[in-house]
């Protein structure tokens, strides 16, 4: 069975981690509930959340809209009539330049469908995606949260929820990667929804 969350359970998710973990009780009592945070399932989509790889969320917008303006609708068929140098203008990088024409050749030649993912388990999604070339376990785990509101993914290779588990449960910055998933799997079966409030600490909470 595929574990996903709704709009319809995601306050009652929250309330119960705050019956259940004192940390994320304080984040609710002094924040409020995170934002669900929801994107459609479309290439438009994944294009961004390539192009948030290792920048600001700001600096992936302002690349994703300079895009929209050359071709209107972001689509498959549609960055391939661009040039190196359209994309170049469109603070593309050269490697994500290559990370968006490998995704729209991979969705035109019916390697991947994206509609096919709202029925399969993560592994395969996961499996299929990362067999691209600029997609890694990161950009999976935004595309399976975000999109596909799958609410038991812990993204431990996204330094701001990382950073803030640090700091709701006064973790040293030296504490390891699998100390970090062992202190994640407290929140299991909803480890998406923990995570949402961590974000939401993160945005919310002054940086010390």
């Amino acid at each position: 069975m595929i574990n996903k969350f709704t709009h319809s359970n995601f306050h009652a998710i929250c309330d119960e981690f705050s019956l259940a973990d004192i940390h994320l009780d304080e984040i609710i009592k002094a924040h409020g509930y995170p934002p669900l945070w929801s994107r459609p399932n479309t290439f438009e989509t994944l294009v961004h959340i390539i192009l948030e790889q290792q920048v600001s969320l700001a600096s992936a917008l302002s690349a994703l809209n300079k895009l929209r303006e050359r071709v209107q609708e972001i689509t498959p068929e549609r960055v391939l009539l661009l040039t190196d140098e359209e994309f170049r203008a469109s603070y593309c990088s050269r490697q994500k330049t290559a990370y968006i024409k490998y995704l729209a050749e991979a969705i035109l030649n019916g390697q991947i469908n994206l509609q096919h993912y709202e029925d399969l388990p993560d592994d395969e999604i996961r499996a299929q995606l990362v067999a691209l070339k600029g997609i890694g376990n990161w950009t999976v785990d935004v595309y399976l949260m975000f999109v596909l509101q799958r609410a038991d993914i812990f993204p431990i290779g996204d330094l701001a929820a990382v950073n803030a588990l640090k700091r709701v449960k006064g973790l040293s910055n030296s504490t390891s990667r699998e100390e970090l998933i062992d202190v994640a799997t407290q929140w299991q079966p909803y480890r998406t929804v923990a995570t949402m409030m961590l974000w939401h600490y993160y945005l919310s909470a002054p940086k010390k």
